[in-house]
Formats: C-alpha cells, structure tokens, sequence
C-alpha cells in the first residue's frame, strides 16, 4: 500500500468504529441538527443535505510520517467524495455511495469499482456507508436493534455510551448540552485492535445554526504490529442545500485493481 492509499484509508478510518450498525434517524431538512433515535441518549446528529470541507491530514506509521491535503464533499446518506493531494498534485479520489467504492489511484495509474469488501480487506475491518459517514461527521450511531446501550452519566454532564457489537465493545463521549460525539473508542481484545477517535475544536457549522462541528480529528489505532495515528484539521466547512459535484473518470491506460 502506497502512502496516499494509507492516507486515504486512515481518513475513512470508520470502518473499525463498528459492525453493521443501524444508523441514527435524522431528517435533510434546512436545519443542520436532529436528536438520535435512543431517547435516553443525549446525542444530536447533524442533519445538513450537503458539505464541503478542505484541510490537511498528518499520518505516523511506524515513525514514517506523511502529509497531505484533504478535500471532502458529502451528499447525506447518498455520496461521499474525497480526494488527497501532495504539494497541489491530487494522488488518491475515491467516491463511496452506499453500495459501491470507486478508488482512482493516480500514482500508480491504477483503479478500483466495486463493493465495500475493498475497503474492508485493505482496513482489515467491516465497513459500510453509514460507518463512513458517522466518523467523518462525527455523529453518533445506536447501538443495533435488540441490543440495549450501558449510559453513564459523567461529571460536568457528561453522557458515556457503550454496546458490544460483533465481538467489539464500542464506546462514545458525548459532551455537555451539545450532545456531540467528544470520544470514540472501539475495543477488539480478540484481535488486540483499538482504535480511539478525539474530536475537538468545535465551532457553529453556519450561523443559523449553533450545532458545533469538529474542525479537528485525532485517530489512534492500536494494532498487533504498531501504533498508527492520523490527525485530520479541517480549515473550511460549509454546509447547505447547494448542490456538489462529485467527479469521478478514469483516464485512459490505468489498470483495474482485483
């Protein structure tokens, strides 16, 4: 693996926050929040139709540190479209819809279409849409149905959050008043993998809406063969009801990936 697909892996890190979760209900209307489905669960989703971030993201693996610009564009629950860039040279796009996954490696001149199990072989987890989405948000997702969640209420009004989920025990934070996700923590004492997510320096996505936004991402995965960080900091974030782009052609003479 190159190290823009890293990058573009660690960026979509979701896939190791859970395992077939049911998404939170939400509501693309014009306001840009909705409470989750758990009415004893203090948490408040974002609920805008379009979004469109830039920032830089910093890996460390294993000592090998790599940086390197972010563009991300959402459709809720349709398109997430992101793309990684070297000094102004673009060398990874990838657009998941929630059925399929479309990866245009330019480095290597080659291409992926096709399913999640893509994602899943090279994260080494299950990943879906609705995970994608959630971390990259910073949204809650319910624990899955029949299942109830463990709620600890914290100090300072803090709400705790945790359900085992196919063999792994997922956890989040959520902060006072806002019912944002502050932590996410996902634990696999099978596999010896965790992986915490932090989110902070949170500010209004628009000013008709007081609903804090994450501007800055902090993932640790915890893995047999090391520790890899990434720290995400996005410098722009807009969100409404304007319509996006989500380009996507492959060039003529890449290879197809299996």
């Amino acid at each position: 693996m190159n190290k823009v697909t890293l990058l573009l892996a660690l960026g979509l890190l979701v896939g190791s926050c859970a395992r077939k979760a049911t998404p939170a209900v939400s509501k693309s209307g014009p306001g840009t929040s909705t409470p989750v489905a758990e009415a004893t669960v203090r948490a408040t989703n974002t609920s805008f139709l379009f979004m469109n971030a830039k920032g830089k993201a910093q890996i460390n693996m294993k000592g090998n540190k790599q940086g390197a610009n972010l563009a991300l564009r959402m459709r809720r629950d349709s398109v997430i479209w992101v793309s990684a860039s070297l000094v102004g040279i673009e060398g990874v796009r990838a657009v998941l819809t929630p059925d399929s996954v479309r990866v245009l490696n330019r480095l290597e001149k080659t291409y992926f279409s096709g399913g999640y199990d893509y994602l899943s072989k090279l994260l080494n987890v299950p990943v879906s849409f609705a995970q994608m989405q959630a971390i990259l948000l910073g949204d809650y997702l319910p624990a899955p149905t029949g299942t109830a969640p463990k709620i600890a209420d914290e100090e300072a009004g803090r709400q705790r959050v945790s359900y085992p989920l196919a063999g792994v025990l997922v956890e989040r934070l959520l902060q006072p008043g806002t019912g944002r996700v502050q932590q996410l923590k996902v634990s696999d004492d099978a596999s010896k993998r965790d992986l915490t997510v932090d989110y902070s320096d949170f500010k209004p996505l628009d000013d008709a809406s007081a609903l804090p936004f994450a501007n800055s991402v902090f993932i640790q995965a915890q893995q047999p063969t090391g520790v890899v960080t990434a720290a995400i900091n996005y410098s722009k974030v807009n969100v409404g009801r304007e319509r996006l782009a989500f380009p996507f052609a492959v060039p003529k003479g890449y290879k197809r990936q299996k």
